[in-house]
């Protein structure tokens, strides 16, 4: 601690480090050029770093260097159930693999405050139009997850610094937004920006209230969990400048659409965004969350909004202790983080978007980023053939591009009260008008928050919800998770008799091929209305923009002007409804979280027929070996845009699946399969997933024309036998054949999920070579010790004609992004080397590699402490 820079802050009984002056030491007025993320970086590296790194670190930042790592001390950790419940896992058995080597178990703890949120459990099996669905739902999620649910019960009596919020009470992002920031921290009487990193890519949400929370995998949660510092260098540090004014009737999804479809082609890939300009003063926090909360679908870190009146508007809203909004604005203007004082910040890359152009939008059919307004329905060719599917409406049939999904779901959307409200007012002149939800529609209402039900309910526009089928069936991520629950079986089995293209909506932020559900075959992502409105019409079709809804009493034809609700209304109703003590009422109870009884034993209890929580194997075998990097066999060929849904899909698992056969042996009926994401803290389920994605292209698998199948498929080799992708790495593993992937462009994009990295370990994958990572993935593989490859600019897998036939070494020295060769050595004898940077971006990734992954490293530095 540098003690040299700590005051006292004026008008408090509290002390902070002052950075600016840190800073001006080394280089007069540089301060106020810094922005906003630098500032908050330099902060903690006032007051955390080691004196002899100080002014080297902070010069990285003054100079807008990235040649040496600084250490990042994240304030907190914060979790869902599932990478949250992994994580731990992977602790308990870490726990028991420092017993086994005679170290004392019970010194295994976050160090961290960490906060775990059960929100990802829940499938809408009972849909919006069954007034007893979030009972039913609630019964049917703690029946599935007995055994999940006894460990992470366990975790809060046997592990220090873990706070576990039960299930049924709200997602996790939405709730830290509302609830667990407190934007500015007090600890040991000294005052600092609140810091976080959490198990979902979505972290980012609370970036809006100007805390930088960035999303990472459980790997590198338990890093920080730990206490060891996040090694990092400088981000890319990318101004968004916002101007003009979102025209009347657009909202944030709109706002938000747009964007990603922009930051994407702007390629912010591993950036930290800030927003600003006269455009972003008037956005509330609502609709800056919305924004936040998609940084993941535009590639970037972090989606930073300075401190502001709305900071303090939004804290004042939603209940905070009046003394601790004091604090923030204090701080913020005493300390150069409100937007003020950032009139002067220089930025690398300014991009700019104006608000008035943006249009009413979706995005799909497949990705997040493909922006499709609604303007423009018929030429994208989505609403085509509307004759056909009223014709096949009126035979009592399905029709083409029936929506068998219509979700207000995510706290992308639900934590944006104007977002809930334009909703609830659709539904409200939808009920006057007489128009109905289709009956082939799986509709359903799951907020983030139970404050909505409440203002939903004191406005009289929650019963019109649930008169169109939106009524509340959980507080939880559902659909927006892949969680959406079983089909009506009739509807399921017309799907698939006549194979028919069926589709979903939702007000969600993902909408990758075979994620939403299984019968769904594309999905698209549209505001909390607009997924009414598609429920009313019920295919995608239909011209949301031109088409008839119905008619009226008197046969007067409606359209969605009739029913869209003017900004005056919902306005009206948000300041009216929404308020401070409904935030208290919800909040004060929850986390009255009270005295924990400690456990009997610092070791869990493993139960041996679980298929939820199993002892993880990666101190054992293989995985405690070294990775030779030679010999190794293509597992996959892979395309551009390959997400970690398609690496360890999340949804339900059918019994036609491997980890499904697994599961029916283990004798479990199939009513609970679950969906994988649940089964993740068994490795015997969990490693059935990978690669189970039904839409994944392998170009190692062809058909007689040449032409990519499409499924969970492998070709063993070198037999050149095409398999189920399962058969294919129980083979390689039986004979210990090590494995390489070769993939295009931005590898590992979606969901934070660790077991996109941990299951192709398991199947013996030593590394993967791609066009670019994802950030959040390629730290994953690092972590699980699978080593990251990247093909220089402008080479591919096409350069080089790889077709799966080959085998492949890795020679050089490994240090942080060193030039590497990979050899391939082809089947007629040919050799052909390929130079490849080595993706170990700092020396501590370094370090973690060659210590085979996160977990590995750790119990070798405890044991070695314990000896020395």
């Amino acid at each position: 601690m540098n003690t040299n820079y700590r005051k006292p802050l004026a008008g408090t009984n509290l002390d902070f480090f002052d950075t600016r002056a840190a800073v001006e030491e080394i280089q007069a007025g540089a301060y106020e050029k810094l922005p906003y993320t630098s500032r908050v970086l330099a902060e903690q590296l006032v007051r955390r770093c080691d004196p002899a790194m100080l002014t080297d670190s902070l010069k990285q930042l003054i100079e807008r260097k990235r040649d040496l790592d600084f250490p990042w001390y994240p304030a907190r950790v914060v979790c869902h159930d599932i990478l949250g419940q992994t994580a731990l896992v992977d602790l308990a058995g870490l726990r028991d693999a420092i017993a086994d080597q005679g170290g004392d178990p019970a010194k295994v703890n976050p160090v961290v405050p960490t906060q775990l949120i059960v929100d990802h459990s829940l499938a809408v099996e009972f849909g919006g139009f069954d007034p007893d669905a979030f009972r039913k739902n609630r019964e049917v999620e703690d029946r599935r997850n007995e055994d999940r649910f006894h460990f992470i019960e366990w975790t809060k009596t046997a592990f220090k610094n873990v706070d576990v919020i039960p299930a049924g009470n709200g997602i996790m992002h939405q709730i830290n937004l509302e609830k667990m920031s407190p934007v500015i921290q007090v600890r040991d009487g000294v005052a600092f920006p609140d810091t976080c990193v959490g198990t979902d890519s979505h972290t980012p949400h609370v970036d809006a209230l100007g805390v930088i929370a960035i999303g990472v995998g459980g790997l590198e949660a338990e890093t920080v969990m730990l206490g060891r510092a996040s090694m990092m260098r400088l981000p890319d540090i990318i101004g968004v400048k916002l101007t003009g004014k979102r025209k009347a009737g657009i909202t944030a999804t709109d706002v938000v659409l747009a964007l990603t479809e922009f930051l994407r082609k702007e390629r912010v890939v591993s950036a930290y965004l800030e927003f600003f300009g006269d455009g972003a003063v008037d956005l509330t926090i609502g609709d800056r969350a919305t924004i936040s909360n998609m940084t993941p679908e535009f590639g970037a870190s972090a989606g930073m909004f300075y401190i502001d009146s709305q900071t303090i508007d939004y804290l004042k809203l939603t209940g905070r202790d009046a003394e601790q909004v004091a604090l923030v604005e204090n701080y913020a203007k005493t300390t150069g983080l409100w937007a003020d004082s950032l009139v002067n910040a220089e930025y690398e890359r300014v991009l700019e978007f104006d608000l008035s152009t943006v249009v009413r939008n979706m995005a799909g059919p497949s990705n997040p980023h493909r922006r499709l307004p609604t303007s423009a329905l018929a030429e994208r060719g989505i609403a085509v053939n509307l004759d056909k599917a009223q014709a096949e409406e009126k035979e009592g049939k399905m029709p083409d591009g029936a929506v068998i999904i219509a979700a207000i779901t995510s706290c992308t959307n639900t934590s944006n009260p104007r977002n809930v409200v334009a909703a609830g007012l659709l539904a409200k002149k939808a009920n006057e008008l007489g128009l109905v939800r289709k009956p082939w529609v799986k509709s359903s209402f799951a907020p983030g928050s139970k404050v909505a039900e409440l203002y939903l309910t004191e406005s009289g526009l929650l019963p019109e919800l649930e008169k169109l089928g939106f009524g509340i069936v959980a507080f939880a991520c559902t659909t927006c998770n892949g969680m959406s629950g079983a089909l009506d079986p009739k509807i399921q089995q017309e799907i698939i008799d006549r194979d028919l293209y069926a589709t979903a909506v939702l007000s969600g932020n993902r909408n990758f091929d075979g994620r939403i559900h299984p019968y769904a075959k594309q999905a698209f992502l549209a505001s909390p209305p607009l997924v009414i409105a598609y429920a009313i019409a019920g295919t995608v079709r239909f011209d949301i923009e031109k088409d008839v809804l119905g008619t009226d009493k008197n046969g007067k034809a409606i359209t969605l002007n009739d029913i869209w609700p003017s900004d005056e209304e919902i306005d009206a109703i948000v300041k009216q409804f929404v308020k401070p003590e409904q935030f208290n009422k919800v909040y004060i109870p929850m986390f009255d979280l009270g005295a924990v009884e400690e456990a009997k034993s610092p070791l869990y209890d493993w139960r041996p027929m679980s298929t939820y929580i199993r002892r993880p194997p990666y101190w054992e075998g293989a995985l405690a070996g070294a990775r030779a990097l030679k010999g190794m066999r293509p597992l996959a060929v892979l395309g551009d845009n390959i997400t970690t849904d398609h690496l360890s899909p999340s949804n339900a698992i059918l019994a036609s699946s491997a980890a499904g056969e697994y599961l029916a042996k283990m004798g479990l009926p199939e009513e609970d399969f679950n969906s994988y994401a649940t089964h993740r803290g068994d490795h015997l389920t969990a490693q059935r997933a990978t690669f189970a994605n039904p839409q994944l292209l392998n170009e190692m698998c062809r058909d007689e024309n040449g032409n990519v199948k499409k499924g969970s498929l492998a070709r063993i080799e070198p037999e050149g036998k095409v398999t189920r992708m399962w058969e294919a790495i129980e083979t390689y593993m039986e004979r210990k054949q090590p494995l390489i992937i070769v993939a295009g462009a931005d590898y590992g994009q979606g969901s934070s999920r660790d077991w996109a990295a941990k299951g192709v370990r398991l199947a013996g994958v030593e590394a993967i070579v791609a066009e670019g990572f994802e950030r959040i993935h390629r730290t994953n593989l690092v972590g699980m010790g699978v080593l990251p490859l990247e093909f220089k600019a402008g080479e591919t897998r096409h350069t080089y004609n790889i077709d799966g036939t080959e085998t492949f070494d890795v020679i050089g020295e490994l240090t942080p992004r060193a030039e590497l060769t990979v050899v391939i050595h082809r089947k007629n004898g040919e050799t052909v080397n390929v130079p490849v940077t080595c993706r170990l971006d700092t020396a501590e990734e370094v370090s973690v590699y060659e210590a085979g992954g996160v977990l590995q490293r750790f119990a070798k530095d405890f044991l070695e402490a314990k000896a020395a």
